[in-house]
């Protein structure tokens, strides 16, 4: 159940325990309940301090939207695929299994030499008229259609990752799945910057406690110019991911011929969607949340040493049908390298094949809080179908 905090235009809906959330983060969410186009506001119990608005935020807007609300990497989320595979099915060498996978995903900076072919890409169609639409995105963007193209199908870096999980307990226990974490890479930033400096300049955003706050309207041609923009980034998102899970999958069927996968589970955790409440029609952002409607499949992620859940959303309209999307830094990336080494990754992350190296010390399973208490403090949002624990961790 939630907790509500008081002392604003609008009720807080607090799914983490306020006294834990940092001073940051707090004023962040009362600056954001005190805006006039906010019609309510849910907080996620993985909740962290942002840019902006706080990470693990859902807030319900009449008529308007904050870029901020949504975060840079548009269309940011999850995919899983559970497939045929047992735990004796997979190689001893899970180092090469790995190395495949980072063959056939480009991760960090990298891109695609040439664009995936789309034929690879099975179920999602209308790629023409997607990349038709590009002319017609924010002109600051138009000379990265290429890198664009060729972004397609990749990872990025951060805590975005490719990952071999086991079923944990029940009758599947031991069961192969795929997931991977990622957004709209380069593009998605890009076009959600640009659009965040044009609303900073709108004169009903000029005495906003907080300039990154600044909103667009409804019935305004900035509004219009990044609806669009925004919901084709939530599309190159949602291609981008599905682009990997092909690449992923193929990488496996070669490794082990034979696989068959099932369905894969996808679902955004950086998005805005239209959606009706209480009569009312909202414009919902879910930054650093999953839509949890009644039967919606969803996933939250631990960190790359602790394992992620599967879950089924019970549609509680108090959080506007959200839930976490994942366990939530505690601690920043600065203070995380400051404060462990390589040699505390290696020992957090013993049994996962992954990189153990300086340059992922920011990704320690210890700088982010405990996936099982984050999973206890909303019940009332979802239910857990599967618990997986990653035996390969792909990271940029």
């Amino acid at each position: 159940m939630y907790t509500a905090v008081g002392g604003a235009r609008v009720e807080i809906r607090m799914w983490a325990d306020p006294a834990s959330v940092e001073d940051q983060a707090m004023r962040q969410l009362r600056n954001v309940a005190n805006l006039p186009w906010v019609h309510g506001v849910a907080v996620m119990p993985d909740v962290h301090y942002g840019k902006g608005a706080t990470v693990g935020s859902v807030i319900a807007m009449r008529d308007a939207v904050s870029p901020a609300a949504v975060g840079v990497d548009i269309g940011c989320g999850m995919s899983a695929v559970r497939t045929s595979l047992t735990a004796a099915d997979l190689p001893e060498d899970l180092g090469k299994l790995r190395r495949r996978i980072e063959s056939a995903v480009p991760v960090g900076f990298s891109l695609h030499e040439t664009p995936v072919d789309p034929a690879k890409v099975h179920g999602v169609g209308g790629w023409e008229r997607f990349w038709s639409a590009f002319g017609e995105l924010h002109e600051g963007v138009q000379g990265l259609h290429s890198r664009a193209a060729r972004q397609i199908g990749s990872l990025g870096g951060g805590n975005h990752f490719i990952e071999v999980c086991l079923e944990q307990g029940g009758a599947d226990e031991g069961r192969v799945w795929l997931m991977l974490h990622s957004g709209s890479r380069n593009i998605g930033k890009e076009l959600a910057e640009r659009h965040m400096a044009v609303a900073r300049k709108l004169p009903h955003n000029r005495d906003l406690p907080d300039p990154d706050l600044a909103v667009f309207v409804a019935d305004t041609p900035e509004m219009t110019a990044y609806r669009r923009d925004l919901f084709w980034a939530q599309d190159y998102a949602a291609r981008n991911r599905a682009t990997m899970v092909a690449l992923v999958k193929l990488a496996v069927s070669e490794a082990l011929p034979g696989t068959m996968f099932d369905d894969a589970i996808s679902c955004h955790h950086n998005y805005v969607a239209e959606e009706r409440y209480e009569g009312v029609d909202l414009l919902v952002t879910r930054k650093g949340a999953i839509r949890a409607g009644s039967g919606d499949l969803g996933i939250i992620p631990g960190s790359m040493g602790t394992g992620s859940y599967i879950v089924r959303g019970l549609g509680n309209t108090a959080s506007f049908e959200s839930a976490s999307h994942g366990a939530g830094r505690r601690m920043s990336r600065t203070k995380a390298r400051k404060t462990f080494t390589a040699d505390d990754l290696a020992a957090q992350t013993a049994g996962v094949e992954c990189r153990k190296d300086a340059g992922v010390v920011d990704e320690i399973p210890t700088a982010y809080k405990d996936i099982d208490s984050v999973l206890r403090a909303q019940t009332d949002l979802v239910e857990v179908v599967a618990h997986l624990k990653q035996v390969v961790c792909v990271k940029g």
